[in-house]
């Protein structure tokens, strides 16, 4: 085979984002870490660059029509790349998948197993062998005609819609109705239409308490409106909907999430009595294999799956190789620890590392060879245990023949390279130069690496903080939920207790579902220590660049105001909206405030291309002629929080939200930065800065979900700092964590476990660190008693 003579992917000045004109040379067919701390431009340079450009020569080969939105799209800012192979780009930074996306539809397992039963399932006597797609919930072959596919319906009854029968129509008997004019429109059309509005709710016949609350007919009546004397009294003709239509329309139709989260208060969720919540046809859910349905082998957990395959009688030709064909693809999923996961659970359930290793697992089995992989952090949410297995996977990528790049913190992953692009020394404009590029060793004699000082870091470790007295606990009792069952856990209060287990394992069901229920439940009660719960999770601060830091923080409120405030503002009679980009007035129209346009591609996600009009500056040009202290509001927004921290040091509002980023390690993100390009460990850390500018005396407790995800070493010091600061503030912080140096430092560590799914869901262990860490049976307690250097 030909081989290129140089083996090298070489990068020239490359300047996205805050890269300096980065020259770097990268080996082919190996495996190359990206390190250095968050923001410094290692994803700028691993996606922003190499990925795109691969992404842009894709387009310029594929067809006119793709060439064309080349321009719209972008190129990379970079001199020249050479040597660069094909790249499949595995980030965790994707759009949210549907909800009828699952485990089965990511993997493409699902195939597979609709094939298994189409060719080889049992059917009853006289049965139609049915093609694959009738074992699909996603095809109108397949799924039930009662609940679509979706196995669930969503029902209201009387007592949702009318909680309170004492009161009258005209009082607001029917909660469920819009407030303002449009509820008392509803109420005068139905007295147009004859019915008694004055007579409390429960006096009314049945008959017409059903036909006001569920009728499908949409009369058209004059109404006589009584309004104030001083109004004209206008009739018109008014069209009647029944609540229970108008909550379902709401529910469906709507695109105001409130106005979705309202309605939703008026219906149950329960599994559909036609499929029994298995979502196909009665046809396809009469075929078996091995005695079960496809139903129920979609519900079970892969290994459980792949233990039915093996275990099957032979079945035929047909059978055995679809059979194994099945289980080959189940191995790499259950080899990165996925092995809990059911083909039928939900994408939207699954973290965005569990969506991210099962992309990964599928590129294991698609047999490409001779391309470049770029991953984003794969090690994100995986237990010490779990990323020995994922070291293993990368090992085999590169095997086949490619080239694998990634982007991480986690030091063993870092450690396991061959080859190390460090970035740095700090974040945003004090970052952007490539400080090492070469094997993992050469590391060690760069003096302004981050990355060398913890990666070289000597055995000998700080003394250990003592450990904190606790002042109460909150104790639950026989949780038995998802996988936790007759769970009994006691979490102490006024310390740091960190809850760890592999992936799988119940963790995030115990703190964020049962813990968060317990303690949302008993606030109220009378001494009850714990008087406000603060939930931090990794879910976006927004899903379109409309979203950012300032609008999320409030800081945007604040900065409207100083400039509705000027004297140039003032004399046009700007009042604060003018100044947002959210609605008419001041903002671009033609990309209406978001300063991108969306670009939709053929057979491909669409993506955002910054505004023809504006630029990206999102506002229209007579908006941006006012300034403030010299910047326009473009201009402020484009500031990083470090920069803006001391623009706005004399304005006490803006300087204490910016004091709060600034403290939590996100002085490198600029103010309008928008919400799709924040991790989920940024958008974590933004959500806490919140609350902590915020920061009341009345005891909190905090629960944060695997806070130093996407965390470099030198800035999980950096957030400790300030979770251990509110314990010594009076306060309570549970953290759900695999970082072994974290769980070390906590007071208090609670172990789940032993494995995920099936064979987790129970305490393994509870007591201080050291005491967990000599608890056999754990697969924690190795891992915790090295980071202990016991």
């Amino acid at each position: 085979m030909h081989q290129s003579t140089d083996p090298y992917v070489r990068v020239r000045g490359a300047r996205e984002h805050n890269l300096r004109g980065v020259d770097v040379d990268i080996p082919r067919d190996a495996l190359t870490v990206f390190t250095g701390v968050s923001g410094s431009g290692k994803s700028s340079l691993a996606f922003g660059t190499l990925y795109a450009e691969a992404q842009r020569r894709y387009f310029e080969s594929v067809a006119p029509y793709a060439r064309r939105l080349i321009h719209q799209i972008g190129a990379p800012k970079v001199d020249s790349v050479t040597g660069l192979p094909p790249a499949v780009s595995l980030e965790q930074r994707r759009s949210t998948p549907g909800s009828r996306s699952s485990v089965g539809t990511v993997t493409l397992l699902s195939n597979s197993l609709r094939m298994l039963y189409s060719r080889a399932g049992t059917y009853p006597p006289g049965a139609e062998r049915l093609d694959s797609d009738a074992f699909s919930p996603n095809t109108a072959a397949g799924a039930c005609p009662s609940c679509h596919g979706i196995g669930r319906i969503h029902r209201t009854d009387e007592q949702l819609l009318v909680p309170d029968p004492d009161l009258s129509i005209r009082q607001g008997a029917i909660a469920a109705w819009p407030g303002a004019w449009q509820g008392k429109n509803l109420r005068d059309i139905l007295e147009a239409l004859g019915h008694d509005v004055d007579a409390p709710w429960r006096e009314l016949p049945a008959r017409d308490r059903e036909w006001i609350l569920f009728t499908e007919e949409q009369p058209v009546v004059t109404v006589h409106p009584v309004r104030e004397a001083e109004r004209i009294q206008r009739p018109y003709q008014g069209t009647y909907m029944s609540a229970h239509r108008y909550v379902m329309r709401t529910f469906a139709d709507s695109k105001s999430p409130s106005l979705r989260a309202r309605a939703e208060k008026f219906l149950t969720d329960s599994p559909c009595p036609a499929c029994e919540g298995r979502r196909l046809r009665p046809e396809a859910l009469a075929v078996t294999f091995a005695g079960r349905t496809i139903a129920e082998l979609a519900a079970a957990a892969l290994t459980e799956l792949d233990g039915v395959l093996a275990s099957a009688p032979p079945g035929g030709e047909a059978a055995r190789v679809l059979a194994e064909d099945l289980r080959a693809r189940i191995a790499p999923v259950t080899e990165l620890g996925l092995g809990y996961l059911s083909l039928d659970r939900t994408a939207p359930s699954l973290s965005a590392g569990e969506l991210q290793r099962l992309r990964l697992a599928t590129q294991l089995k698609s047999g490409l060879f001779g391309v470049v992989y770029v991953l984003d952090e794969p090690s994100a949410g995986l237990h010490p245990a779990d990323t020995e297995a994922l070291l293993t996977v990368l090992d085999r990528l590169k095997a086949a023949g490619n080239t694998v790049f990634v982007v991480e913190h986690d030091l063993d992953v870092v450690r396991h390279a061959d080859w190390l692009v460090d970035v740095g020394p700090l974040a945003g404009e004090h970052g952007g130069r490539v400080l090492h590029s070469g094997p993992p060793a050469g590391l060690a004699d760069v003096a302004e690496s981050a990355t060398a000082r913890h990666l070289f870091a000597s055995p000998e470790r700080e003394r250990p903080r003592p450990v904190r007295e606790a002042r109460g606990a909150v104790r639950l009792s026989g949780v038995d939920r998802h996988n936790l069952r007759g769970v009994t856990a006691e979490f102490p209060l006024g310390v740091f207790t960190a809850v760890t287990g592999v992936s799988g394992s119940g963790k995030s069901t115990l703190v964020g579902q049962a813990l968060a229920g317990e303690v949302t439940g008993r606030l109220a009660e009378p001494g009850f220590p714990v008087r406000r719960l603060v939930e931090v999770d990794q879910k976006p601060i927004g899903r379109t660049p409309r979203s950012n830091l300032a609008t999320y923080t409030g800081l945007f409120d604040v900065v409207r105001r100083l400039f509705t405030a000027s004297d140039e503002a003032r004399a046009r009679g700007w009042k604060a909206g003018r100044f947002s980009f959210n609605v008419p007035g001041g903002r671009c129209e033609t990309c209406q405030g978001e300063g991108f346009v969306s670009v939709e591609l053929l057979f491909l996600p669409s993506t955002y291309a910054p505004c023809p009009e504006c630029g990206g500056a999102r506002y229209n040009a007579e908006t941006l002629q006012v300034r403030y202290e010299g910047l326009t509001i473009a201009e402020v927004l484009s500031l990083t929080v470090e920069a803006a921290a001391v623009f706005f040091a004399e304005v006490p509002a803006a300087a204490r939200s910016l004091r709060a980023l600034e403290d939590i390690g996100l002085g490198y993100l600029r103010l309008g930065q928008p919400a799709t390009e924040l991790s989920g460990g940024e958008a974590q850390r933004i959500k806490l800065a919140t609350e902590l500018q915020r920061l009341r005396r009345d005891h909190t407790l905090y629960l944060l979900d695997e806070p130093t995800t996407g965390l470099h070493p030198a800035d999980v010091r950096v957030l400790l700092r300030q979770l251990h600061g509110l314990v010594e503030a009076g306060h309570s912080v549970v953290v759900v964590e695999h970082d072994m140096d974290v769980v070390a430092g906590a007071d208090w560590v609670i172990d789940l476990g032993p494995g995920g799914g099936a064979e987790g869901g129970r305490v393994v262990a509870s007591g201080t660190p050291s005491e967990v860490a000599r608890t056999p049976g754990s697969r924690t307690a190795g891992y915790l008693a090295r980071a202990l250097g016991v």
